[in-house]
């Protein structure tokens, strides 16, 4: 079997697991990990916002807790104050996260490396500040709460998020409808622009490539991942707060993204969940799991530096040619998907 087929017929029991899930895990009186599941799917999304600009399109991102803020209350206050239920809602959220992404990236692509970093945290800091000061309408800190929302009705049955299977399988269909949107794009000849510019800026432009317009546009579809993965936070826990606006949670989905592959379709779903797994594993038994934590990153990053999707196209040569992948240096930019060349790269080239 190629290589191509066995990651396939991987993803095909990736996704079987994933469905069995909330019938398999009570079986062995594990219902709490179906929460944890869906909350990995949840934040996988954000991870792969990240990655959207990282590992595709070359931009480091420190701010992509704002639009999962604004698609988590797009989605709690039109409920709350709308009545739009839990479909109207996640639009809402989506449409919000996107519409704030446009105004801050029409700023932000015209920088690079380091300066866009600095300027997408600027950006979550603001808009957290404002979010922690109009505590009327966001509850700052503490947050806003609302109930269950129904997800289907059909006849007289109603299927709300209120049912933990309900709620887990409506999360795996969103986040899953999202994958595959994301791989949509990244095939298309819109991926191949990104990943043009994300290798050299300058020779894309002077092949007729609009840079500015290409990285705006993935900062876009970057904030709506991030306002989808928001939006679906605030239902999962019924609960929005500005305190997930703060910029440690974009370094956390830096972290996932990294850990788990820029530059491949699935890595922040990989890294986000063993990275959450570990956390929930070492915390049961060590209050500073958060050392453990940082350890396997660090781990990952130096034995495997082009994450953990890196390590398993590296398993697939080992099983399908036979003989073990050239060894990559880590400052190499194929090691790491989205790290410029040169630092003259970085400049912008729209």
């Amino acid at each position: 079997m190629t290589a191509a087929g066995i990651s396939r017929a991987a993803v095909v029991i990736l996704l079987a697991a994933l469905i069995a899930v909330p019938v398999v895990l009570p079986i062995f009186g594990s219902s709490f990990w179906i929460d944890i599941v869906a909350e990995i799917l949840i934040w996988s999304l954000l991870a792969a916002s990240v990655n959207l600009l990282l590992g595709y399109v070359g931009l480091l991102s420190f701010g992509q807790a704002l639009y999962f803020g604004v698609g988590m209350y797009g989605a709690a206050l039109s409920v709350i104050h709308w009545g739009v239920g839990f479909w109207g809602g996640l639009a809402v959220g989506v449409v919000a996260a996107m519409v704030m992404a446009a105004i801050a990236g029409s700023v932000a692509v015209r920088l690079t490396w380091h300066y866009f970093a600095i300027i997408t945290v600027v950006f979550s800091l603001i808009l957290y500040f404002a979010a922690m000061s109009a505590k009327p309408l966001t509850g700052g800190d503490d947050g806003i709460s609302f109930s269950a929302q129904i997800v289907l009705t059909l006849g007289e049955a109603k299927f709300t998020l209120a049912d933990q299977s309900v709620q887990y399988y409506t999360i795996l269909l969103v986040v899953a409808f999202c994958y595959a949107l994301f791989a949509l794009v990244v095939r298309s000849p819109l991926g191949v622009r990104f990943m043009a510019v994300r290798e050299n800026d300058r020779r894309a432009a002077l092949v007729g490539i609009n840079v500015y317009l290409t990285r705006y546009t993935a900062f876009v579809l970057a904030g709506a991942l991030a306002g989808a993965s928001g939006a679906l936070f605030a239902f999962f826990g019924r609960y929005a707060s500005a305190s997930y606006m703060f910029y440690h949670v974009s370094g956390e989905a830096v972290v996932w993204a990294i850990v788990g592959g820029a530059g491949s379709l699935l890595g922040p779903l990989f890294g986000t969940g063993l990275l959450i797994i570990f956390r929930e594993i070492i915390s049961a038994v060590w209050e500073h799991y958060l050392f453990a934590v940082g350890a396997i990153t660090v781990l990952v990053v130096m034995f495997a530096p082009r994450g953990l999707a890196g390590a398993w196209s590296d398993l697939l040569d080992v099983m399908t040619r036979g003989k073990p992948p050239a060894n990559v240096p880590p400052s190499s930019p194929s090691a790491v998907p989205g790290l410029p060349k040169r630092a003259a790269d970085t400049t912008s080239g729209g």
